[in-house]
C-alpha cells in the first residue's frame, strides 16, 4: 500500500467533499443518533430519491426511538410499505425496544455495542458512531468497497473473507486522524461512491470530471476500473407462480399476516397458494375448492364456497423481487357475508382502514387499480 496515500486520502476526499460533495440531504449534519441510524438503515438498498420522501415522513410518525419502541409493528410495516426489505422494518422495531429497554433509551456511542444491537452491522455501527459520536470508525458499505477495490486493484470477490477482511483494514488505515472530522469523511466516502466513483459511469471513464486519485488509483493505471470490484457471475433468477385470493364482503376484504421469516415478512397480503417453479405450472388448471383449501387450510372450504359466487380470474401480476420473480394470479371471489375464520392471521379489514396496514406494493396497488379503495385510503 502507498504510504502517500495513506496521508493524504482522508485530506483529499474532505477536500473533494466542500466542492462536489452532496449537501441538504435532511439527514445530513446531525448528531442525534437515532435519526442517523434510521437515515442508515433506510438507504441500505433503496434509491436516495425515495428515501428522500419516506425518510421525513418516517421520522414525522416516529420522532423518538422511544416513540418507535412504543408502536405496534404493524404501524411501522404500514409506514414502512413501499421500501421493501422488511425485515429492516421488523429490525428498526426490535431494536429501538433494545435501546430503551438495555440503554436507557440512549444509543451506546461505542461501536462494538452497536454491533450488538439488532439489524445493525459493522458498517452501520461504524457511521452511527462516526456521524453521532465522531468515533474514529470506519464504514464498509458497497460504495467504498468499489472505492477501495479500484484505488487498490484489490483482486477476488467481495465475497471472499481474504478480500473482504482486507477491505476493512484498508478502511481503518485510511480514517483520518482527527476525530472531529469523522462526519465529513464518512459522508465524503458514500458521496463520492454515489456520485463519482460510480459502477458502471465512474468519472474516469465518462471523462466528464477529473478525480482527485488519477494518479494514485492503481484500477485507473492499468486500465481496468471497471475490472473492479470483480464479481460473482450470478445465476438466473428463479421464477414462481402463486395464485392468491381477492375476497370480499360487501366493504370488507380479507388480508392473511405472513410469517415474520417469509418474503413480505409480517406483512398484510391475500391469503395464497403454494409458490410452483414457473416451468411447470399453469395458472388455468386451479379450481376453486383446490385453491381455498391450499390458501387457508385450516378452513372448511365446502362451507365456504356454499356462501360464495363463482371464482372469478382477475388479472396476473408479475413482480420481481432481488433473487426472484413472481408472478401472481389473483382469483377474485365475493361472499354475500363474512365468513368467520379461525386463527390470528386472518381478519377482515374495512376498505377505509387498509391504510393502516403494511401491504406488499405490488398488492396495495392491485388494490388501487381495482378500485377497491380509493387511493388515498392506501395512504398512511
Amino acid at each position: 500500500m502507498s504510504k502517500a496515500l495513506i496521508q493524504h486520502f482522508s485530506k483529499t476526499l474532505i477536500a473533494w467533499h466542500k466542492q462536489s460533495g452532496r449537501s441538504g440531504l435532511p439527514w445530513q449534519g446531525t448528531r442525534d443518533p437515532y435519526a442517523v441510524w434510521v437515515s442508515e438503515i433506510m438507504l441500505q438498498q433503496t434509491q436516495v430519491a425515495t428515501v428522500l420522501e419516506r425518510y421525513p415522513r418516517f421520522m414525522k410518525r416516529f420522532p423518538t426511538v422511544k416513540k418507535l419502541a412504543a408502536a405496534y409493528i404493524d404501524e411501522v410495516l404500514a409506514e414502512w410499505a413501499g421500501l421493501g426489505y422488511y425485515s429492516r422494518a421488523r429490525n428498526l422495531h426490535a431494536c429501538a425496544q433494545q435501546v430503551v429497554d438495555q440503554f436507557s433509551g440512549k444509543f451506546p456511542s461505542d461501536p462494538l455495542l452497536l454491533e450488538q444491537l439488532k439489524g445493525i452491522g459493522r458498517s452501520t455501527a461504524g457511521a452511527i458512531a462516526a456521524f453521532a459520536f465522531h468515533a474514529r470508525a470506519p464504514i464498509l458499505d458497497a460504495n467504498v468497497k468499489r472505492i477501495l477495490a479500484r484505488l487498490f486493484a484489490v483482486e477476488g470477490a467481495l465475497q471472499d473473507k481474504v478480500v473482504n477482511d482486507r477491505l476493512w483494514q484498508l478502511a481503518v488505515d485510511l480514517l483520518p486522524a482527527e476525530p472531529k472530522n469523522m462526519p465529513v469523511y464518512t459522508q465524503a466516502l458514500m458521496d463520492f461512491g454515489a456520485t463519482w466513483c460510480t459502477s458502471r459511469k465512474p468519472v474516469c471513464v465518462s471523462g466528464e470530471k477529473k478525480c482527485p486519485y488519477l494518479k494514485d488509483c492503481q484500477a485507473n493505471l492499468s486500465g481496468q476500473v471497471l475490472l473492479y470490484p470483480q464479481k460473482v457471475v450470478k445465476a438466473k433468477s428463479p421464477e414462481f407462480n402463486c395464485d392468491m385470493v381477492l375476497m370480499r364482503s360487501a366493504n370488507h376484504i380479507l388480508l392473511q399476516k405472513r410469517p415474520s421469516k417469509a418474503i413480505w415478512g409480517g406483512l398484510w397480503s391475500l391469503p395464497e397458494g403454494p409458490w410452483e417453479s414457473r416451468a411447470s405450472t399453469k395458472h388455468s388448471d386451479i379450481n376453486a375448492k383446490d385453491l381455498l383449501a391450499a390458501a387457508l387450510p385450516d378452513e372448511k372450504t365446502t362451507t365456504l364456497l356454499k356462501t360464495s359466487q363463482k371464482m372469478i380470474q382477475g388479472e396476473q401480476i408479475k413482480h420481481v423481487f432481488t433473487h426472484r420473480r413472481l408472478w401472481m394470479q389473483i382469483w377474485e371471489i365475493n361472499l354475500s357475508k363474512p365468513h368467520e375464520f379461525s386463527g390470528s392471521d386472518l381478519k377482515w379489514v374495512p376498505l377505509r382502514q387498509l391504510g393502516k396496514y403494511g401491504l406488499p406494493q405490488p398488492i396495495k396497488v392491485l388494490l388501487q387499480k381495482l378500485s377497491l379503495t380509493r387511493g388515498d385510503d392506501l395512504k398512511n
